[in-house]
């Protein structure tokens, strides 16, 4: 395959996580016995400009603009992270009335619903039909689109005849594999001296905390800022700011505007990350190699612990129903020989079945009726909030499995 950003042949992966469906493919039951579809799930990295990045096995048409089970506003975690970014931008650059924001994969209208309550015009911009159906039901303006040059054209600028002074775009990036359009369809949906935000999980977090499991098909690219900066001069927008972020173990923020936007200043934020990026070898192989080697010996721990509990007869279930939990159990071949079932909070999860692995999926309910010995929490990013939610299961001394960034067992 050949790089997103630079075009540069990529030969070799420098890891694979095997063969498993896509990671949002939950089944059916009428459907369990049917057959699934399997792709390689194997890393690439350009260490030209930094970008790791999977295949394209499957057209992200056909991923999200289906049936796609994620609804960002089941997280209280997330819609109080939301919040605090609305007004931190009301704040910082007095967005009024007058204003126009657009979000870009709006989801079911988690973020855009703060906005409304300045009376702020606003936009979202939605693939998915169901999850566009929830937020246009909130009252949020959506469109059920792939953003994209087609788009900006022949739907945007047509029918509202202006640009945005914000657009945001939260964990949308990794998930368009066209990324030179994604970013030449921002470039002009942008007004002259506008702001794009953009949240994705930060490459460098990703490394050094072992997160292998946030690589699944969906997520076509894996972006340190080098990389971001890179693709984004290619269009004449200047990433002028960047804020270190806790979400997903570990996210960046962007600023970006016009690069003949004198208004903004390039802030010390930005050359601090790309000196840590440069200091962690992000540009060398070697660093791949040695998170390869560690997402194997993780692999072979979790293992351990599983087998040492089931040899104990104790029962183990899952929390939570999240992609990366199926990328987690789909490599380290976890079925239900290990894991009795998962519990998810969302209802459109409910009554179906992880893709590959075929364990079923419950109301959280399910743990106080059947007192699981363990529980392995699969959202490990959110842990805080589950245990949090869990702190009943005390009550008959159930402990809890933590499988990143390093497999422990805790009370």
């Amino acid at each position: 395959m050949k790089c997103r950003i630079c075009d540069q042949e990529l030969n070799e992966p420098f890891m694979s996580l095997g063969n498993s469906p896509l990671s949002n493919s939950f089944i059916n039951k009428d459907d369990l016995y049917k057959k699934e579809e399997y792709y390689p799930l194997d890393v690439y990295v350009c260490t030209n400009c930094c970008l790791m990045q999977v295949d394209t096995y499957e057209l992200a048409e056909n991923i999200f603009s289906k049936t796609y089970p994620y609804f960002s506003s089941y997280s209280t975690g997330w819609l109080e992270h939301s919040k605090n970014y609305v007004y931190m931008m009301m704040d910082k650059y007095n967005y009024n009335k007058h204003s126009f924001v657009m979000e870009v994969g709006s989801n079911d209208g988690y973020l855009l619903q703060y906005f409304k309550e300045y009376n702020i015009p606003i936009l979202g911009v939605e693939p998915s039909s169901e999850t566009a159906k929830v937020a246009i039901n909130k009252g949020i303006p959506t469109h059920k689109d792939f953003f994209n040059m087609n788009y900006v054209n022949n739907k945007m600028i047509k029918y509202y005849d202006k640009k945005a002074d914000l657009i945001i775009g939260n964990n949308v990036i990794a998930h368009n594999p066209d990324l030179h359009n994604f970013v030449k369809s921002l470039k002009y949906a942008l007004k002259k001296d506008g702001i794009i935000t953009l949240e994705f999980p930060h490459l460098l977090q990703l490394l050094i905390n072992n997160q292998f499991d946030t690589i699944y098909h969906e997520h076509f690219s894996y972006f340190s800022l080098i990389s971001i900066i890179k693709l984004f001069e290619m269009y004449e927008l200047e990433v002028f700011d960047v804020d270190e972020i806790s979400t997903h173990g570990g996210s960046l923020r962007v600023y970006i505007n016009h690069k003949d936007d004198y208004t903004k200043k390039v802030t010390n934020n930005v050359r601090h990350v790309i000196s840590n990026e440069r200091d962690n070898k992000l540009q060398s192989i070697c660093t791949y190699d040695e998170f390869r080697k560690q997402v194997e010996k993780n692999k072979r721990d979790l293992l351990k612990i599983l087998i040492d509990i089931k040899n104990d007869d104790k029962t183990i279930v899952g929390y939570g129903a999240p992609a990366k939990g199926n990328t987690l159990l789909n490599y380290c071949e976890i079925g239900t020989d290990f894991i009795d079932y998962v519990v998810d909070v969302s209802p459109h999860k409910q009554g179906k079945y992880l893709p590959g692995t075929h364990i079923s999926i419950y109301s959280p309910d399910e743990i106080i009726k059947t007192k699981p010995d363990y529980v392995i929490i699969l959202p490990w990013n959110i842990k805080d909030e589950i245990l949090s939610q869990l702190n009943y299961v005390k009550e008959w001394g159930c402990k809890f499995i933590i499988p990143i960034p390093i497999s422990t067992v805790i009370d």
